[in-house]
């Protein structure tokens, strides 16, 4: 059996030069499309990135009243220039600088709001003069005319530790330390040692009339008589005939406030006063002394066996003249009394006996029953006297 030959190879089905282009393309195409390992770089900008939202997203979802949604942080090669780095730069620095001012910023809201009389000016009226009262600092003092009546304070009852309690003069100064003088100028002829002297002789009169205690008691308001000039004829000789038999053409009221010791009492020392002195070139050589004052009274029933307290207010309005003594004939240092009136609160109605007397709820009031109309008696921005023109009213308060 003979033994069989291998066939001869025929030629190749693809060319050597085909087949080389074909592997050499096929590397190259298989290393383009696998995965490339990132660098370092790479994936140190990423994780950055990645914590970077997560940390932002987080900050989001606690910002209750954020009005924004929250932002992504960019890389720093998605932006457009040195310009917006340093923008993005200073609103860094504001968002930190907030962060910082944040907690104090809201403690300080949160204090206010406790407490809002801490802000300037107090714009919610809830001052600690309104809050408290009996420790509010006093009232500046007046220097021009009120353009409205004090408003209504707190409602408290008087007693007789706290008279002044729910009363706007609480805050009103204590006697004679509310006759603030103005500073003497020269007038006409007269040098400003001469009106500082008219100045003082009113505030004299003013002092002795309505706060010596003497004549509170009703007793002879000697200090004030003393500062009349004796030359004025009738002046003085009037005045004692006020004193001595009072009746409705003869009142001592219409210049002294006086009190029945029989029947009323003053309530500690002070008497609260406020208004205003001015003065101007009168005739004749003159200085006119313009004095306008508010004095309040709180008194008890004499007895002494009730607490009970009443407020008398007596608003008066005296102007004196003190001329030169050089060219008239008057007493150096004296004044005349020029025009005065008055209103009167809380007093009985068509008694004149000389006496203020204040109205008790235990035991009513001696005059007749009034008739006027209703006049707030701390209101010192009316006219004297304008309401009061109806004869004896009410008080809308005391």
């Amino acid at each position: 059996m003979s033994e069989k030959q291998p066939e001869e190879a025929g030629p190749p089905a693809v060319p050597d030069d085909v087949w080389e282009r074909f592997a050499r393309d096929s590397e190259r195409d298989i290393r383009s499309s696998a995965p490339k390992e990132p660098s370092a770089r790479a994936r140190l900008v990423t994780e950055r990135l990645r914590q970077e939202d997560a940390r932002e997203s987080e900050r989001a979802s606690r910002r209750i009243f954020r009005r924004s949604p929250p932002r992504p942080v960019q890389p720093e090669g998605w932006r457009t220039g040195p310009a917006w780095r340093e923008m993005d730069g200073r609103a860094a620095r504001r968002r930190r600088l907030w962060a910082v001012l944040g907690i104090p910023l809201a403690v300080a809201v949160v204090v206010v709001a406790m407490k809002p009389s801490l802000l300037p000016g107090d714009p919610f009226g809830t001052s600690a003069e309104a809050a408290d009262p009996v420790n509010a600092a006093p009232l500046p003092v007046e220097t021009a005319a009120p353009t409205a009546p004090p408003s209504a304070g707190d409602s408290a009852t008087p007693t007789l530790d706290r008279p002044f309690a729910g009363s706007p003069a609480e805050r009103w100064a204590d006697g004679a330390a509310g006759i603030v003088l103005p500073k003497a100028t020269p007038v006409g002829s007269l040098t400003e040692e001469q009106v500082a002297t008219a100045l003082d002789n009113t505030k004299k009169l003013l002092v002795g009339a309505n706060l010596d205690p003497a004549t509170l008691r009703g007793e002879r308001p000697a200090a004030a008589v003393a500062v009349l000039d004796p030359k004025v004829p009738g002046m003085i000789r009037d005045v004692n005939r006020w004193l001595r038999a009072p009746d409705r053409e003869h009142d001592p009221l219409v210049l002294f406030s006086r009190f029945d010791p029989d029947e009323a009492r003053p309530v500690g020392k002070v008497v609260k006063t406020r208004g205003r002195i001015t003065f101007k070139a009168g005739k004749n050589a003159a200085v006119v002394v313009h004095a306008d004052y508010t004095f309040v009274y709180p008194v008890t029933p004499a007895d002494g066996n009730s607490t009970e307290v009443a407020r008398t207010i007596v608003r008066r309005v005296v102007d004196v003249a003190f001329s030169d003594p050089r060219k008239f004939q008057v007493t150096p240092g004296k004044v005349r009394i020029v025009e005065f009136s008055e209103d009167i609160g809380n007093s009985a109605c068509d008694v004149y006996d000389g006496f203020l007397h204040p109205q008790f709820d235990s035991t009513g009031s001696p005059g007749a029953a009034p008739t006027g109309p209703t006049t707030d008696p701390y209101d010192r921005s009316r006219d004297i006297g304008s309401a009061t023109t109806g004869g004896c009213g009410t008080v809308s308060r005391t």
